[in-house]
């Protein structure tokens, strides 16, 4: 599929292709609604291989968006896969016009206990993947003349948070690949962006909400307004869909200069 110029303002991206990683549940699967809603066809991924589950989620986004959908599973910490499942999705799907690099892991421990397995697991989940993927699909973009890398960092790439030591250093690490990314396609139709949320009510934050009950002794609701308390002075937790439309806008012909941006969502997290 190649971009379509004349697409109607309800559906700018129809003829367009979208890779979301980690799409099937949280901000990535609300990633691939939104651009489904604006006519793109969308390249669901998950860690899994398909399953009823997936197959349910593409019926859903096929059927209420009216555009092609398919599911690809794959371990993005096999860096070396990632290029041929974009190929795959081009030879299947058309060129990847979108690229939203979403997919990520989370492990919380001081850092004198921080497993090195679990640093080497997130930093080829948060940061090596996403340059693999946007070395495999920036030159079908710039062969074309247009395409939009948007990259899901955090607000934890902007300051710094304990007990996190390697989803940190992914997510500064992340916003750094942006912003050369950004710099090298500077005079070229292809942005490169990315977005800083605060505590965004995903499963990976629900489960960072169960284990900080278990360790304080707290129910779910207290827990909750202690992680937010923290951190996030709006006292409210970031929504899938705010930041779904967030990636939109980026995506956006209106968002063409918009360049090596770390667009923080995060309720004042970084203000305060």
């Amino acid at each position: 599929m190649n971009p379509t110029p004349s697409a109607p303002a309800s559906r700018p991206h129809a003829g367009r292709v979208a890779w979301i990683t980690g799409s099937t549940s949280g901000i990535g699967l609300a990633v691939a609604r939104h651009l489904a809603s604006e006519g793109a066809a969308i390249a669901l991924h998950g860690q899994a291989a398909a399953s009823a589950e997936t197959d349910a989620l593409v019926r859903e986004i096929a059927q209420t968006h009216g555009v092609p959908v398919r599911h690809y599973g794959l371990d993005l910490r096999d860096g070396s896969a990632i290029a041929p499942l974009a190929q795959r999705i081009a030879a299947e799907m058309g060129a990847i016009d979108i690229l939203v690099n979403n997919a990520g892991m989370q492990h919380v421990s001081p850092l004198l206990e921080f497993p090195a397995g679990k640093w080497d697991e997130l930093l080829a989940v948060n940061l090596s993947a996403p340059f693999h993927a946007i070395q495999a699909c920036a030159p079908q973009m710039l062969e074309r003349g247009w395409g939009r890398i948007i990259n899901i960092a955090s607000v934890s790439g902007l300051v710094g948070v304990a007990r996190k030591p390697a989803y940190v250093a992914s997510k500064h690490g992340l916003i750094g690949l942006t912003k050369s990314v950004a710099l090298e396609f500077a005079t070229t139709p292809v942005t490169c962006n990315a977005i800083c949320p605060g505590w965004v009510l995903t499963p990976l934050v629900q489960r960072q909400i169960d284990a900080l009950a278990a360790r304080e002794g707290l129910d779910a609701d207290a827990a909750a307004r202690q992680l937010l308390g923290a951190k996030q002075p709006s006292q409210a937790f970031v929504t899938v869909e705010q930041v779904a439309a967030l990636a939109g806008f980026l995506a956006s012909e209106q968002a063409a200069q918009v360049r090596g941006a770390h667009w923080n969502m995060d309720g004042g997290f970084a203000a305060a």
